[in-house]
């Protein structure tokens, strides 16, 4: 088994030919993936991906970049949507201020929006967070204090001590392409630390392809080459660290069903 923990199916340069896509993914021995939603005009589309494709799930949320534009989208919209059998997780959601597309507090707001509709619902919460790992680490710990709720960072970039704290707090961690570039020391450094069994594997396709696909379109089938890469900081087998990852996230993402 290889999971793809996080993918834009819909995104432009793989929606364009998704059968493709997927039938790459399936020759390079990859056996499922999750088709992350960034903005409610989205949930529609990427559901029915999800719905149509008995090896892709679909997650329901919004991307802290779009929050100024759902700055009204109540915990029922989430709730309803997650209803469906082949939505298995809540996101992606979190904090991003390196870009500040939108208003921090309007961040913050909806961030804790999804976190509560994570713990009534019972699926897991797909954490974005960049440039802003103090009040991320402040929302979640104040927030399990409330009430545990499963939870991953997802493309984690951000510092060994951050990773420390997420640990702390139950978090799985997800490494994606990135870990693959030349100068990724200190996150190689931290991958190859990560507990196995909070360790799972990415893409964040059509973004940040890895090597050796720098410069194409990041597609599913190079979550083979994250894997690889991962085993080999960590001194074990592609096959072993596939298999704990898939492992990981069938424990995380029960409604899946693996």
């Amino acid at each position: 088994m290889l999971i793809d923990s996080h993918c834009h199916l819909n995104y432009k340069g793989l929606v364009d030919n998704q059968a493709g896509v997927l039938t790459r993914a399936r020759q390079a021995g990859v056996t499922g993936m999750l088709n992350i939603s960034t903005r409610q005009s989205e949930w529609e589309a990427i559901v029915a991906t999800a719905r149509r494709e008995p090896d892709v799930w679909a997650s329901i949320g919004i991307h802290p970049h779009e929050a100024d534009g759902h700055a009204d989208l109540g915990a029922a919209a989430l709730l309803a949507a997650a209803e469906d059998p082949k939505v298995i997780g809540i996101g992606e959601t979190g904090l991003d201020y390196y870009y500040d597309h939108s208003d921090r507090d309007t961040q913050r707001a909806l961030f804790r929006v999804h976190i509560g509709v994570a713990r009534e619902a019972g699926l897991p919460l797909i954490v974005h967070t960049r440039d802003a790992e103090d009040d991320t680490a402040e929302i979640l710990t104040e927030e399990m204090g409330k009430g545990a709720f499963p939870a991953l960072i997802h493309c984690f970039t951000a510092s060994a001590n951050f990773a420390s704290k997420m640990l702390d707090l139950g978090l799985t961690i997800s490494i994606s392409g990135i870990v693959t570039f030349k100068n990724a020391k200190d996150l190689q450094a931290i991958a190859s630390k990560i507990p196995e069994d909070r360790l799972l594997v990415e893409t964040d396709a059509p973004f940040l392809a890895p090597v050796p696909h720098r410069g194409q379109v990041c597609e599913p089938a190079f979550v083979a080459d994250t894997c690889r890469f991962v085993a080999g900081l960590r001194g074990v087998e592609s096959a072993a660290l596939a298999e704990a990852t898939s492992r990981n996230f069938a424990r995380l993402f029960t409604k899946a069903g693996l």
